[in-house]
């Protein structure tokens, strides 16, 4: 380890203070692997991606309409 470290250029983390909580949820196979394509894709974590779709619908208050067939 070095003696001491230079943090001039650093930048603050944007994440630090935002609030998230960790779950468990069930999502289908085929969601997964799509969130994971687009993470390679990206560059980043599927994780995230998830999180920023579904903090979009928020934003936007997205209604999903459900449709059950006889």
């Amino acid at each position: 380890m070095k003696e001491e470290y230079d943090f001039s250029n650093a930048i603050k983390n944007p994440y630090v203070g935002k609030l998230k909580q960790q779950i468990t949820i069930r999502l289908d196979e085929q969601v997964i692997d799509y969130f994971k394509k687009m993470a390679e894709e990206t560059g980043m974590s599927y994780q995230n991606i998830i999180n920023y779709y579904l903090l979009e619908c928020v934003k936007e208050k997205k209604r999903m309409e459900v449709v059950f067939s006889k």
